[in-house]
């Protein structure tokens, strides 16, 4: 991916462009500028002007200060200040940038390399007419300043959620079921990872009645991909089980969507595959020692041909019979069979993402995801303060027995939508049917696709997820 360079020098280049971390007590002069210029940068950081930029021999400074407070919410100001200091090199067209950090703190270093790498991103495939700001080719750490093993897992994650946005940027006109699989297999031949892809006869072998019901009315066949990552040392003796919503695209089927607003974004309802394969690459790339393994079911929702229907009952992986009173609660059928797949590795956990529910969103926006789940009160805890830590931030929803009489069917076993109300939480009650293992699910129809830019995560696909899953993992290492 290397959407931007991550280097090391021992020095800055002669008239390199630089952006220098400091705090309200630096001595400027010290770091080489005259007093003049020294009494302009106290001036402007006065203003709360951040970065202040400052030319010196025909080249550019740009001066970030913040708070060192070690916490969650001030690490996030360095990222922003990060993607600030990336928008204005950009705006100067400048191809290469160095990182000079005068602080103690070399959080403050990584955070603001971190911002500004993720804002740098932009999806430039279908681009014949270049427009706009560019993008910095090239950022600069100073030796001393960071690990080999810090930069080499800074770039990875970076790159990771870089290869989740593009993922879910990719129109339906090139990002098939079938290609995403074929992704899936290009990403574990590069990161170190294993991936099977099922086609449609293996997916009706394993009578996935759920994945093949949305897929009947679409002209391209489904596909059920299984990724897995089995270092030698794994420190887990059962394996980690992450599963993510392949909806390829989703007009709603026969429950037609809206297009303003609704199926206009829809190309990216596969954000929770494009999240499960970030997160695989991260993991592989670094060598976290854990054994994990992905599913990802993926189709296109489709009305066309004998497409499945309202008052329709299907019967799924488990056995369980569904009654479908809306095709466009699509997403939780796709999930429910690879949730009960899931049952054979006897999972230490499950966490399944899934850009599922308008509800979700409506709830919080795009300022965070809803979760909620069987996992115990401890590992929710680590979810959530890993949600904290990388600013994916979480809110947890109840999964109150009250909910699951709303999902109760005259005609199946349970039907796939619950009602007008706790929309989030019924789909949540209607995943938990699909599981007898410590299981967590979230919701990202919120965060995953934006349609603004916000600091350091573009307008559209995000890659919210990769960092999350990537975080909370490592440190389940530690904890």
């Amino acid at each position: 991916m290397h959407t931007t360079a991550l280097k090391t020098a021992a020095k800055p280049a002669k008239l390199a462009h630089k952006i220098i971390i400091g705090t309200k007590d630096t001595n400027w002069e010290q770091q080489g500028f005259n007093a003049a210029s020294a009494k302009l940068i106290k001036e402007e950081l006065g203003k709360k002007i951040s970065p202040v930029v400052i030319v010196a021999d025909g080249a550019y400074n740009f001066i970030l200060v913040d708070s060192i407070e070690n916490n969650d919410a001030n690490s996030e100001k360095w990222r922003k200040l990060g993607a600030k200091a990336q928008a204005t090199a950009s705006q100067f067209k400048l191809d290469s940038v160095t990182l000079v950090n005068t602080t103690n703190s070399t959080d403050a270093l990584v955070l603001v390399a971190e911002g500004f790498v993720l804002a740098n991103y932009k999806f430039k495939k279908y681009k014949t007419l270049e427009n706009g700001n560019g993008t910095v080719k090239e950022l600069v750490l100073l030796d001393g300043s960071i690990s080999k093993e810090a930069l080499k897992e800074l770039e990875t994650v970076t790159d990771a959620n870089l290869i989740a946005r593009d993922l879910v940027n990719e129109p339906l006109s090139f990002l098939t079921a079938v290609q995403l699989g074929k992704e899936l297999k290009k990403l574990g031949k590069e990161a170190g990872f294993t991936v099977e892809v099922f086609d449609k006869k293996q997916i009706e072998s394993l009578k996935m009645g759920g994945l093949l019901a949305v897929n009947i009315g679409s002209v391209d066949p489904p596909t059920f991909s299984v990724l897995e990552y089995k270092p030698k040392k794994a420190v887990n003796k059962a394996p980690i089980v992450l599963v993510g919503k392949g909806v390829v695209y989703d007009t709603g089927g026969l429950s037609l969507k809206p297009t303003p607003g609704s199926m206009d974004q829809m190309k990216c309802d596969m954000a929770g595959a494009a999240a499960v394969a970030g997160a695989f690459y991260a993991l592989a790339k670094n060598e976290l020692p854990l054994h994990v393994i992905g599913l990802i079911p993926a189709t296109d929702n489709r009305p066309g041909g004998n497409a499945y229907v309202p008052g329709d009952v299907i019967t799924m992986h488990s056995g369980l019979t569904v009654e479908v009173l809306n095709t466009d609660a699509e997403g939780r059928l796709l999930l429910g069979d690879a949730l009960s797949y899931a049952q054979q590795y006897k999972p230490e956990l499950v966490i399944d993402l899934a850009t599922l529910t308008g509800a979700a969103m409506r709830a919080i926006g795009h300022q965070g995801a809803v979760f909620m789940g069987s996992a115990d009160e401890a590992t929710r805890k680590k979810l959530v303060d890993s949600g904290n830590a990388v600013y994916e931030r979480l809110v947890e929803f109840p999964l109150w027995e009250e909910y699951d009489e709303m999902i109760k069917s005259d005609v199946a076993d349970i039907k796939n939508v619950g009602g007008a109300l706790a929309g989030a939480t019924t789909a949540g009650m209607f995943l938990r049917r699909f599981t007898n293992y410590p299981w967590m699910h979230i919701d990202i129809a919120g965060p995953a696709f934006l349609d603004r830019a916000e600091a350091y995560r573009p307008k559209y696909g995000s890659g919210y997820g990769v960092r999350l899953l990537y975080d909370f993992l490592k440190k389940r290492l530690i904890s």
